[in-house]
């Protein structure tokens, strides 16, 4: 599959996430229902890259990698910790336009990073979803 029908298959599940995460966390620890949606993650991951993985594939890691990765998945967590705690107390249709604000902020974030081009389209882009997150959320 392309990196396109990959991308459209995320943003179906991250939609079904929050609605899923709004019904679940109702009248529930916030940091509770993270932990046992983060344990489902963690062992639903595993057992994906055991079952998928090619012969030798799980080959010793550079530092850089681990370094990143836990990075990644320190953000990841508190990303999902602050998500969790704004579903608990905000409507999801508020909730997830904000969270989204991720999209402009990546594209800013590769911009200055990871050198990638910042073109008209993507900057463009960029704003009119930050002005449509920032219109839901003031409705």
């Amino acid at each position: 599959m392309s990196w396109l029908t990959w991308s459209l298959l995320s943003a179906i599940f991250a939609a079904a996430t929050a609605i899923l995460a709004k019904i679940g966390v109702e009248g529930v620890d916030a940091n509770l229902a993270i932990a046992l949606r983060t344990s489902v993650v963690v062992l639903f991951t595993w057992l994906l890259a055991f079952s998928t993985r090619q012969p030798g594939e799980f080959q010793a890691l550079s530092n850089k990698t681990l370094l990143f990765l836990t990075l990644s998945g320190l953000a990841t967590g508190l990303s999902w910790l602050c998500y969790f705690h704004a579903l608990q107390v905000g409507p999801a249709s508020r909730v997830a336009p904000i969270d989204k604000l991720s999209v402009a902020l990546v594209i800013l974030f590769a911009a200055l990073f990871l050198g990638e081009r910042l073109t008209l389209a993507k900057g463009l882009g960029g704003l009119l979803i930050v002005a449509g997150a920032i219109t839901i959320a003031l409705e």
